[in-house]
């Protein structure tokens, strides 16, 4: 995030943007233009831009004559990004143990070790969210996969909001943690072969902790299902 005014354009961007990523705007919410002008105290001309902008990024939609609002959670689209990240992920982990160093293995422990202390006081879910990227961006730096990294965390509209949902309600942070701390072993022992089996249980983590409360409960988070 920038260090923009808060009611100029970028500004009015990245506050809702940060806000509808933290599901704090939930999706199928709606958005009114006039409230937004209040709340910003800015006139319409910006915050037509900002919203304009939020559209191209995926994160709303806009119907003439019926107006804006979050758009939905597309689980196919989730799933596939799971897959994809599966895929890529195994490699990179498996090279990053190949070049992991005793001072590498040492920053992974204290970004485990950041995450478990936060658990210990009050925290913002989007705190843990940020050490849980931080974690995961240590290998695709070291193996050089930055680019990959980078078009991970672009095309990520939906399944990061999904993780969110994730953490949020189910209030899973301590398994989250116990995953990453297995990973470490994983990492320190430099057993290749349990990688894929370990990042499959760690991406489809949040489908598994859900569960039925996907169809339930946050049933009008998600697009309707085709059959």
């Amino acid at each position: 995030m920038g260090n923009f005014p808060p009611n100029s354009s970028q500004g009015i961007y990245e506050t809702l943007q940060r806000e509808i990523l933290d599901l704090q705007l939930k999706p199928g919410q709606q958005l009114s233009e006039n409230e937004l002008c209040t709340r910003f105290g800015v006139s319409r001309t910006p915050v037509r831009s900002v919203l304009q902008r939020l559209k191209e990024a995926g994160l709303v939609d806009v119907v003439p004559y019926k107006g804006t609002s979050v758009t939905l959670l597309s689980m196919d689209e989730i799933q596939q990004r799971i897959y994809m990240r599966v895929a890529i992920e195994s490699m990179v982990l498996r090279d990053f143990i190949d070049c992991c160093t005793p001072i590498l293995l040492e920053k992974v422990r204290y970004i485990i070790r950041k995450q478990t202390v936060l658990l210990e006081n009050d925290f913002d879910s989007s705190q843990f969210y940020q050490l849980d990227s931080q974690l995961h961006e240590v290998w695709f730096r070291t193996t050089h996969k930055e680019l990959l990294w980078q078009t991970i965390q672009k095309s990520q509209v939906n399944y990061t909001r999904f993780r969110m949902l994730d953490i949020v309600a189910v209030q899973n942070y301590s398994e989250i943690v116990a995953e990453h701390q297995e990973l470490f072993q994983i990492i320190e022992s430099k057993n290749k072969d349990a990688v894929e089996s370990w990042v499959k249980k760690h991406m489809y983590g949040g489908i598994y902790r859900l569960g039925d409360r996907i169809h339930t409960e946050f049933k009008e988070y998600f697009q309707p299902e085709n059959h």
